[in-house]
């Protein structure tokens, strides 16, 4: 082993001198992108609201919102928290869906949760829904497997059945 080393490297000091360099650089080349992807790990704060903000549009998100104010607009997002003197009126669309204050619009999520003081005028439409005492909900409730996804469904189903019904009659 060390004859093989002698003989292809130059001098044995120069050469692990060469070697150590070569190496140091790689580990710290490693060293620096398995740090890169721990960092996207790491979640980000919640989006916040403030109940002096009053907001015309949508928003869309990949990450959490915590509503305090006043929206209208749509509203997607991956944890969307409508506080308690927030209204929002518009279509609240995320994978979970707390309702502590005033949503008027349909609530799309896997996960809904309607607190003791949630207000909510419009249809929901969820994988799993929890309803606390005292929450004020005026609408219908449908349960659906995908309800993120579920516009694009019935409008595939929906369009072979018209020239159907429309022949026989």
């Amino acid at each position: 082993m060390f004859s093989k080393s002698k003989i292809n490297e130059p001098g044995p000091k120069t050469g692990t001198d060469a070697d150590t360099k070569e190496k140091a650089p790689e580990m710290s080349q490693t060293k620096a992108p398995e740090a890169t992807p721990s960092a996207p790990k790491a979640k980000p704060p919640a989006s916040v609201l403030s109940a002096d903000l009053q907001i015309s549009g949508n928003i869309k998100t990949t990450g959490d919102v915590n509503i305090e104010g006043n929206v209208e607009g749509d509203i997607r997002a991956h944890l969307l928290t409508v506080g308690e003197g927030a209204t929002v009126k518009g279509e609240c669309i995320a994978d979970d869906v707390v309702v502590n204050g005033r949503v008027i619009g349909k609530v799309r999520g896997l996960k809904v949760r309607l607190t003791s003081t949630a207000r909510v005028e419009g249809d929901i439409i969820h994988k799993t829904i929890a309803i606390e005492s005292g929450a004020h909900f005026e609408g219908s409730v449908q349960r659906q497997e995908d309800p993120l996804n579920s516009g694009s469904k019935p409008m595939s189903t929906g369009a072979p059945v018209a020239p159907k019904q429309d022949a026989k009659v």
